[in-house]
């Protein structure tokens, strides 16, 4: 019997910007950098900083203490709409030409393209 993982629907996209809206980072905003769809997290510029130990390598002679960021998962997070500056749901909507972009729930401002 073969296990299937279904991929998180996830409604953030590298490069957006975004706010934390729950738990220890509460408030706190910053770009994606990476999103884990299959995991539903997504990491974010500065946010959720943790320290790792690690042991010298080749790339990192040295070792040391490395300080990066780790995933937040994407339910926590909010767009943030370029036009507005605030938090704001994504929805979808259709072009003349009919291509699909996402909208501002929020002031109903197209947010890419």
């Amino acid at each position: 019997m073969a296990i299937t993982i279904e991929r998180e629907r996830i409604h953030i996209k590298k490069g957006d910007t975004v706010e934390v809206m729950g738990g220890r980072q509460r408030g706190k905003r910053g770009k994606v950098l990476k999103v884990l769809p299959k995991h539903g997290k997504v990491i974010i510029e500065g946010v959720n900083v943790v320290k790792r130990h690690t042991k010298p390598t080749q790339k990192m002679p040295q070792g040391g203490i490395v300080e990066k960021e780790a995933p937040v998962y994407g339910s926590r997070v909010m767009m943030v709409c370029p036009k507005c500056g605030r938090a704001a749901r994504v929805g979808h909507g259709y072009l003349a030409d009919g291509t699909k972009v996402r909208v501002c729930k929020r002031c109903g401002e197209q947010i890419e393209k």
